[in-house]
């Protein structure tokens, strides 16, 4: 009797992305041993990708091209909106795609094996970020996962998640339910991780990369690497986006009440300097807690607006 292969149905949310996009679609038709179906929405483009997956569609079964449903502006949006069309039913597994990365051959198997074999509800993995020059760089989010840190950062990017159906379903009903204030969330992948530990799933973060993670002058968010990348970052909590973002997310999975989150909620000055004593339980790398503590100080001693 032959082994049934999983099924997986793949999210796949596209914005100008003709320059890279078919190299994605031909490393996802090659992962081993699973089944796969790919969805995609795309981002009113000007350089011609709805026509060309269009036609992709056409000759291709297991593609299916969302109809058009206005403009997104931004990566999050547009996955919102898959998670809320997308009917998962009768698939094993939901994974998300960016336009522009290259899967490993066995990145769907080993994202299901984990799963099955740990006894977990949600996987993600590190991933080699590489660069047009030949550059290739390890961009490590597998550090041991501690109580808070999914108010606080994604689980790694998000073209790494696979959740299992029942998760992805859950997920749906809070995309459904919330869609207005999930229009402000700025990183889909941050809120999914958020909203499957907060309910109690588990996840876990592959060590091993399981795909090349492109980098060039139009991602979104690239990889946190280097000391311009660092810089960013900081002008991002500087200008009070970052700390926004973080009350969001809470008040959305619910967690405003939690007796550690009153310690700190709604993140003014005196709750700042309580929460860098926290940092330990906030992130995951030994950096970033440093940096987190750091920053709470500096936050509260500026006193730059987190709203």
């Amino acid at each position: 009797m032959p082994v049934r292969r999983p099924k997986v149905a793949v999210l796949l949310a596209a914005f100008n992305g003709m320059q890279w996009i078919e190299r994605q679609l031909v490393s996802i038709h090659d992962q081993s041993e699973v089944d796969v179906t790919v969805y995609i929405s795309i981002d009113p483009s000007t350089d011609g990708t709805e026509a060309w997956c269009a036609e992709y569609a056409l000759h291709h079964h297991d593609v299916v091209l969302l109809p058009y449903a206005g403009s997104y502006g931004g990566a999050s949006r547009n996955f919102f909106r898959l998670i809320r069309d997308v009917n998962v039913e009768g698939y094993d597994l939901v994974a998300f795609a960016d336009q522009d990365d290259i899967w490993h051959v066995d990145k769907l198997k080993r994202a299901s094996e984990a799963i099955q074999t740990r006894h977990v509800e949600a996987y993600s993995s590190n991933v080699t970020a590489f660069w047009s020059s030949g550059e290739t760089h390890l961009v490590d989010k597998a550090q041991p996962q501690v109580a808070w840190d999914f108010l606080f950062e994604a689980a790694g990017p998000g073209c790494t998640y696979v959740l299992t159906t029942k998760l992805a379903m859950q997920l749906k009903l809070s995309v459904l339910a919330r869609w207005s204030e999930l229009q402000d969330v700025s990183l889909h992948d941050w809120y999914c991780y958020a909203f499957a530990r907060s309910h109690g799933h588990e996840w876990f973060i592959d060590p091993e990369p399981t795909m090349q993670y492109r980098q060039h002058e139009n991602n979104q968010v690239g990889a946190n690497v280097g000391i311009g990348s660092l810089l960013v970052r900081y002008k991002t909590i500087h200008d009070g986006w970052w700390f926004s973002q973080v009350r969001l997310i809470t008040a959305l999975v619910g967690k405003e009440n939690d007796p550690f989150v009153r310690c700190w909620f709604p993140l003014g000055r005196r709750q700042l300097i309580k929460l860098s004593f926290s940092a330990w339980q906030c992130r995951r790398r030994l950096r970033d807690k440093v940096f987190f503590f750091l920053i709470c100080w500096a936050t509260a001693i500026i006193g730059k607006s987190t709203r």
